[in-house]
């Protein structure tokens, strides 16, 4: 990657890699999304992409989960995009932000009906008796909302808002490119990393 062909803006070099991606990749909207806790105990785990913006990149979740109340305690997080078919990944670092309530409304109306059923019977993270127990839980919502529902009140969206990209690109004998973007008042700048 020659840094002065780069495009000097880091969103449109992703929707590219992206688009590339989705070419060849079963879920190029994948990513490891790494959190962590006040104290700095780190967390990660994987998660589905739903959009990214010029606001940031948006995912859902229930607030009460482990990311969720870490994000709460610890608004600041990183995205990890990893696709091998193209020797690719990005990593995405930022502040993270709620998104509003009628946006994730919005979302939450697309899921199939099961994932919306799911969202109110899990207690996500907490600890459960047994799989009995999970299905109950399920079978209680299928009763109490049947087809018509409704966003739960602990479930919604998070956007991380980059102030940090790093687009790598393998290279064999491992002399692969890296290159970060950052972002200072003045707009966002670039610097190439050794591998």
């Amino acid at each position: 990657m020659d840094l002065d062909e780069l495009d000097p803006d880091p969103l449109r070099l992703f929707e590219r890699w992206f688009a590339d991606a989705a070419a060849v990749v079963e879920v190029p909207e994948a990513a490891a999304l790494a959190t962590s806790t006040p104290d700095g105990r780190p967390s990660a785990r994987m998660l589905l992409l739903k959009s990214a913006d010029e606001r940031g990149f948006t995912f859902f979740t229930n607030y009460e989960s482990r990311k969720g109340r870490e994000l709460a305690d610890n608004p600041r997080a990183a995205l990890l995009f990893h696709w091998p078919a193209l020797g690719r990944q990005v990593r995405i670092e930022g502040g993270v932000e709620r998104v509003d309530t009628a946006e994730s409304e919005a979302y939450f109306r697309t899921r199939p009906l099961g994932s919306r059923l799911a969202a109110w019977a899990s207690p996500q993270s907490r600890p459960l008796a047994d799989r009995a127990a999970l299905q109950g839980l399920y079978a209680d919502a299928v009763e109490r909302f049947g087809e018509d529902v409704p966003l739960p009140p602990d479930w919604g969206g998070f956007r991380l808002v980059p102030d940090a990209f790093e687009f790598w690109q393998h290279g064999d004998d491992r002399l692969h490119d890296r290159v970060r973007y950052e972002r200072d008042a003045a707009g966002w700048w670039r610097t190439r990393l050794a591998p």
